[in-house]
């Protein structure tokens, strides 16, 4: 068998894995130097490496940035490589574990002098998760002593690799001529049939060999010295016979890398190409990720609508250098520009996304900033270094004006502050680092969600069932279509797994949950898309209220080298750290310990360790997954969070009564819901049982208190933050009804006995995005949709009794000082910098509901309770909109001089005002 019986011709992406001081740079060298696209091997202690480009990555001698390089195969005509070279430090995993999800083939590099540690058995369970074939490379063997040593060492190795993990390892130093290798190829197959034939003298063919090679049934082992160039060239030669491309797609697909920047500090999208041809000028359309800043950011994003964006230059990088193409072919890897929201392990066209990542960080620091720095707009900056380290998930508490960052360990935090000092001149330090919890659930139970103010309507029903452990989030349907369209079971899958959902213990994000949609409703008329958002994430959160939640911290999987005599001392510490730990090995005085340990009791414990061992010890550690919390009592109250005072994550569900929006409480809502999945907890009532209990009827007839919702709302706000002092909060804005009226509609509502000024204080920019009309002008022209709001807006101050401020943000204009002018009969203020419409708002109500009535439109009000500390009132974006509609069909039926019913109440916002004539106006 040899190297000739492969000639596919074939874009192939090879990858290089090891843990940090493998050697693996080195040997990248030597492969590029064979496949000629070096002319002479660089050392990483002269700091002229191809690949190692960055300063810190010279200065530092490690690797930090996946690039790739691309070279020729020597021995297959027409055969192109793209080399990725990946970290090898624990503190940029994250950014290998990117890479995987393209290759076609890795080469794991394992030390001989450290052996099969817990760094190489977490990259070895990467390559099992992403289904990589994968060449074994020992490495530095050079510096073994005699060739006895070597071949203990080779046994002991490979003894070593098939006991630890979990394949089947053949040592390939002699090639596939030796019948042993042979027989432990076709052995890893496990085909009788196959072995019968081996057996009887029939050679396995190269094809078969190669079919079971990119399977995974074997792994090719070889042994060598990147260094001195030992086994280097067997290694380029065993690739050349095993390798084979991906089945690419027919259409056009891609899967993005990473996100990085060019030379000018233009961002570019690293992406494979998977299928079909990606050329200059091409149109993609994509869907950016769904932007779900959680409670402490400032910004609450809609869901991301798909967008349309054109390739403007594509870049084939090959270390620093690159050329330009007009076109890129499957199997390639480039770096595109034009694409401004795309994602790592996003997928485009016919790609999918890679899922999940096993790799995070476990700890979160507090950014630390200079004396007089906006902590608003350093955050801001920050986030595009967000974008080429999705796994920092930046946060900014407004009320703490904290800005904190997720992180794996030292050196990634001097990375991070050089790159903030390169780029925005930003000086950052870090303050001391808290655990990341996660949370899950012991039992399984049905959460339901029900989300109907004016004009929109969805309920959903989900089945949360524990999952297993390192499984994270998994998403099922079990609807029959005919109860709710595959559209919207789609947009509840989606919007729930496009955001970090949290847990009711701490806030924390969720994990290992599996959740099943079983049942749900839409209204012909009513319902939007963003509806079932909101159904599905109260959904979930009503079932996690009524779940026996359990609160999971991190854990490290740790193995310990250290001297004999210093072994009891390190027994008694993981003891009293509450680790697990398999008995102790000895090895020629050395004592090797394996096992897994909290991160919040082990991580500091290596300076100990080489205090008490005088330096002789050696700590390897990797991500361990999450287990139960030791002490989750004492974690929960020293966090401190309230599940029900979540405005971003509600767990009430919103009714429509006479026009209104109701409120109600987790609790109650079981029995309100307009359909049944037929699970019932274990106790609890069925639903027409439920609902007689309580006196409420289902459906549309039941009796609620319209005005349960301020009620609620103004309860968790005083837990929260204490009194408030206003009389009657809701008697003010009951309406007065007569003998005659069956409903009081937005319109009959009357103010209280003692006439105040009405004020509308509209948060602008949310109303353009929360409003379809506006929101597809601002796609194209922002100020002409700025210009539109306002002319509704003035419609309506003529047209009614409000006094009507329109705020914008204009926080991010440097330097900006606020600014208010009259537009005809409305007032519009433009923020000042570092101050958000929001705040505006807050501070405006404060002053004003001394002496007004202040209702706050504004677009998710709804959910709202911070305008409860001003008194006043909240208006959803859809039901300023409604009575804006109303409003002026009502004033076009007065100068036409009469008056039909219900004309015009149905018709769309856009096609109401649109035909509104000036003199109407």
């Amino acid at each position: 068998m040899n190297i000739s019986d492969n000639t596919e011709k074939a874009n192939i992406c090879l990858g290089l894995l090891a843990h940090v001081d493998a050697g693996k740079t080195t040997l990248s060298e030597g492969l590029l130097y064979l496949g000629g696209s070096i002319r002479s091997m660089g050392r990483v202690d002269k700091r002229d490496t191809f690949l190692d480009t960055d300063d810190v990555e010279r200065r530092r001698g490690i690797t930090i940035y996946s690039k790739p390089a691309v070279m020729s195969s020597p021995s297959v005509p027409g055969r192109t490589y793209t080399l990725l070279d990946t970290p090898g430090h624990a503190d940029f995993s994250p950014e290998m574990e990117r890479v995987l999800s393209v290759l076609d083939l890795a080469v794991l590099l394992v030390s001989a002098a450290d052996g099969i540690n817990a760094s190489v058995r977490t990259l070895f369970r990467l390559l099992e998760y992403y289904k990589v074939p994968a060449v074994v490379f020992v490495n530095k063997t050079d510096r073994v002593g005699t060739p006895e040593e070597l071949r203990v060492l080779k046994e002991d190795l490979l003894t070593e690799l098939n006991n630890d993990l979990d394949g089947s390892f053949v040592d390939l130093s002699e090639g596939f001529e030796n019948a042993g290798v042979l027989e432990s190829v076709v052995l890893s197959a496990e085909s009788e049939e196959l072995l019968e034939r081996f057996m009887s003298g029939e050679m396995p063919e190269t094809g078969m060999v190669k079919q079971l090679f990119a399977e995974r049934k074997f792994f090719p082992a070889l042994f060598g010295s990147a260094l001195k160039m030992t086994g280097v060239q067997e290694l380029l030669s065993l690739i050349d016979l095993l390798a084979g491309p991906m089945k690419a797609k027919e259409s056009f697909a891609a899967r993005v890398i990473k996100i990085m920047r060019d030379e000018n500090g233009e961002r570019e999208t690293l992406l494979k190409v998977t299928g079909g041809t990606l050329k200059i000028r091409q149109n993609l359309t994509y869907r950016p990720l769904d932007a779900d800043f959680s409670e402490e950011n400032e910004e609450a994003q809609p869901p991301a609508e798909k967008l349309e964006e054109k390739i403007t230059r594509i870049r084939q990088y090959s270390g620093e250098k690159y050329e330009a193409l007009p076109e890129a072919s499957a199997g390639s890897i480039c770096a595109v520009t034009g694409l401004t929201r795309t994602y790592a392990g996003q997928g485009l066209g016919a790609e999918s996304d890679s899922g999940r990542s096993l790799i995070a960080p476990v700890l979160a620091w507090q950014v630390l900033l200079p004396e007089g720095t906006d902590p608003y707009k350093a955050y801001r900056q920050l986030l595009l270094l967000a974008e080429e380290e999705p796994m920092l998930q930046l946060t900014y508490n407004t009320q703490k004006k904290e800005i904190r960052a997720r992180l794996m360990g030292p050196v990634q935090r001097e990375v991070l502050s050089g790159l903030a000092k390169k780029r925005f001149d930003l000086e950052i330090a870090f303050g001391r680092p808290s655990v990341i919890y996660k949370e899950t659930i012991g039992n399984t139970v049905e959460g339901v969600g029900h989300f109907e103010p004016l004009r929109h309507y969805a309920e959903v029903h989900l089945m949360l069932a524990p999952g297993e452990p390192g499984s994270g989030l998994v998403f099922e349907t079990d609807c029959p279509s005919d109860m709710l369209s595959g559209q919207y079971q789609r947009a509840v899958i989606q919007a729930l797994s496009g955001r970090r959902n949290k847990g009711v213990l701490t806030g924390s994000e969720l994990t290992d949950l599996k959740i099943t949609l079983v049942a749900g409703r839409s209204h012909i008329k009513h319902t939007e898309g963003g509806d079932f958002r909101q159904a599905s994430i109260r959904a979930l959160r009503q079932g996690l209220m009524m779940a026996e939640n359990i609160l999971l911290e991190p854990f490290y999987d740790f193995e310990i080298r250290l001297p004999q005599n210093n072994l009891g001392r390190a027994l008694g510490d993981l003891s009293d750290m509450g680790a697990e730990f398999s008995p102790p090995e000895i090895k020629n005085e050395t004592a090797v310990i394996k096992g897994r340990a909290p991160v919040a009791a082990f991580d500091g414990y290596q300076e100990t360790l080489t205090a008490y061992t005088k330096g002789e010890a050696a700590v390897f550690t990797s991500a361990g997954g999450f287990y139960p919390c030791r002490n989750p009592e004492t974690v929960t109250e020293e966090i401190g969070y309230d599940p029900e005072t979540d405005r971003r994550n509600p767990s009430s569900s919103v009714f429509c009564e006479k026009g209104s929006a109701v409120l109600v409480p987790w609790n109650e809502v079981r029995s309100l819901m307009h359909v049944q999945s037929g699970w019932t907890a274990p106790g609890e009532k069925r639903q027409e049982e439920q609902a007689a209990g309580s006196g409420r009827k289902t459906d549309k007839n039941r009796k609620t208190d319209p005005f349960a919702s301020d009620k609620e709302l103004m309860e968790i706000f005083e837990r929260t933050y204490g009194a408030v002092e206003r009389k009657n909060f809701n008697e003010a804005f009951k309406p007065k009804r007569t003998a005659g009226d069956t409903a009081a509609p937005f319109r009959q509502r009357k103010p209280p006995a003692q006439p105040k000024d009405r004020y509308l204080l509209v948060d602008g920019y949310n109303m353009i995005y929360a409003w379809e009309e506006l929101r597809t002008l601002a796609a194209e022209d922002v100020k002409a949709s700025r210009d539109r709001l306002l002319d509704i807006l003035s419609n309506y101050a003529a047209l009614g009794d409000y006094i009507i401020i329109c705020v914008f943000d204009a926080y991010r204009v440097p330097g900006g000082t606020e600014h208010t002018y009259r537009y005809h009969n409305i007032d519009v203020v433009f923020t000042k910098e570092a101050e958000t419409a929001d705040q505006y708002i807050e501070k405006t109500a404060h002053r004003l509901v001394k002496n007004a009535e202040v209702t706050v439109a504004t677009s998710d009000g709804i959910e709202q309770i911070i305008i409860f500390g001003a008194g006043a009132r909240r208006m959803p974006a859809t039901e300023l909109k409604a009575a804006v509609a109303l409003a002026v069909q009502e004033a076009k039926e007065t100068l036409e001089g009469r008056r039909e019913s219900e004309k015009g109440i149905g018709s769309s916002f856009g096609e109401i005002l649109g035909s509104t004539s000036e003199q109407d106006r």
